[in-house]
C-alpha cells in the first residue's frame, strides 16, 4: 500500500515531466509571431550574451533541449522512486526492462570492456528520441539544429579519439598509415568526416522530415480548397484534406522517423567507439607490463 507521502512525491515527478514541455509551448505562443501561409525556419534566438572572441547565442533549441533534459530527468525519478529487491510496482518491470535492454544492446555491439556505457547509450536515445518528438508538440526539435547534433557528434568523436590514443600517440599516428603509407592523408581526413557524417545524417534526416510535413499539411489545404471552392458559405473553407492526413503522415516523420535516428545515432556511437579500440594490443601491452612489473619484484 502506497503511504501519502509516496503518492505526493509520485504526483510531484509527474507534474515536473510535463511541466518543461507545457513551459515551451507557453513561450513559444508569447514569442512566435504570426506568420501566415508555409513557415519554415530556423531556431529563434532569445537573446545574446556579448563574449570577448564570440558572442553566446541563446536559441530556441538550446532551450528545447535544455526542458527535454528536465523532462527525462525526472522520467527517470519517477521509473526509480520506490524501487525494491521484490518488485512490487508496474513501473519497476519497465524501469529494469530498459536497463536490461540497454545493457544487452551495448554488450552485444560494443563488447564486455564497455559494458559501462549502458547509461551514456541510453542517454543519447531518450535525449535524441524525447527531442525529435518535441515536433508532435509544433515545438522546433532541438534535433533540427545542426549544432545541437553537432555538439553530440563532437563529443562522441573525442571518445573516439580517446580509446584510439590507449595504446600511446606512436600507436595511434601509425594507424593512418595502414595498409599503406600513401592513403594517410585520406585516412586523416576519414578521422575528421567521422563526426560530421555523424551530425549531417541525424539533422538532415530529422530537418527533412519537418520540412515536407509542413509542405505536405500546405499543400493538402490548398487542395481542400481547390476542391471544396464550389460549396457554399464557410462549406468551402473547410479543410477537409487535412484532418487526418496529416497526423498519420506525422506518424511516419515525426515518430517514427525521429526514433529510427536516435537508435542509428546510438548504433554508430558504438560502433566508432567500440571500433576505434585496439583492445587486442591494449590487453597485449597491459600483459606485457604486468609480466614486467612481476619480474622486477
Amino acid at each position: 500500500m502506497k503511504s501519502l507521502k509516496f503518492k505526493i512525491i509520485d504526483i510531484i515527478y509527474i507534474v515536473m515531466m510535463i511541466l518543461p514541455i507545457a513551459f515551451a509551448i507557453v513561450l513559444q505562443v508569447l514569442t512566435k509571431p504570426v506568420s501566415e501561409g508555409i513557415s519554415i525556419s530556423g531556431a529563434r534566438i532569445f537573446f545574446t550574451i556579448p563574449m570577448p572572441i564570440q558572442d553566446f547565442i541563446v536559441s530556441e533549441s538550446q532551450v528545447n533541449s535544455a526542458l527535454v533534459i528536465v523532462s527525462i530527468l525526472f522520467l527517470c525519478l519517477y521509473l526509480t522512486h520506490g524501487l525494491k529487491e521484490r518488485i512490487e510496482l508496474k513501473r519497476q518491470h519497465f524501469a529494469e526492462l530498459i536497463v536490461e535492454k540497454a545493457d544487452g544492446l551495448v554488450k552485444d555491439n560494443m563488447g564486455e570492456y564497455f559494458k559501462g556505457y549502458s547509461p551514456f547509450i541510453i542517454a543519447i536515445m531518450a535525449l535524441s528520441a524525447f527531442s525529435s518528438l518535441l515536433s508532435l508538440f509544433g515545438l522546433f526539435a532541438p534535433t533540427s539544429d545542426i549544432n545541437i547534433v553537432g555538439g553530440w557528434a563532437i563529443l562522441v568523436f573525442f571518445l573516439i579519439t580517446y580509446y584510439k590514443l590507449k595504446c600511446g600517440p606512436l600507436y595511434y599516428l601509425k594507424g593512418f598509415t595502414e595498409p599503406v603509407a600513401l592513403l594517410a592523408p585520406i585516412n586523416f581526413i576519414s578521422e575528421f568526416a567521422t563526426p560530421v557524417s555523424m551530425a549531417f545524417r541525424h539533422y538532415g534526416n530529422v530537418l527533412s522530415g519537418s520540412v515536407i510535413s509542413v509542405l505536405l499539411g500546405t499543400a493538402l489545404g490548398g487542395l481542400s480548397s481547390m476542391v471544396l471552392k464550389w460549396l457554399p458559405g464557410f462549406l468551402a473553407d473547410i479543410p477537409l484534406f487535412q484532418i487526418g492526413i496529416p497526423a498519420v503522415l506525422s506518424i511516419y516523420f515525426d515518430v517514427f522517423s525521429g526514433l529510427l535516428q536516435a537508435f542509428i545515432f546510438a548504433m554508430l556511437t558504438m560502433m566508432y567507439v567500440s571500433g576505434g579500440f585496439p583492445i587486442d594490443e591494449y590487453n597485449r601491452r597491459r600483459l606485457k607490463k604486468a609480466q614486467k612489473a612481476l619480474n622486477n619484484k
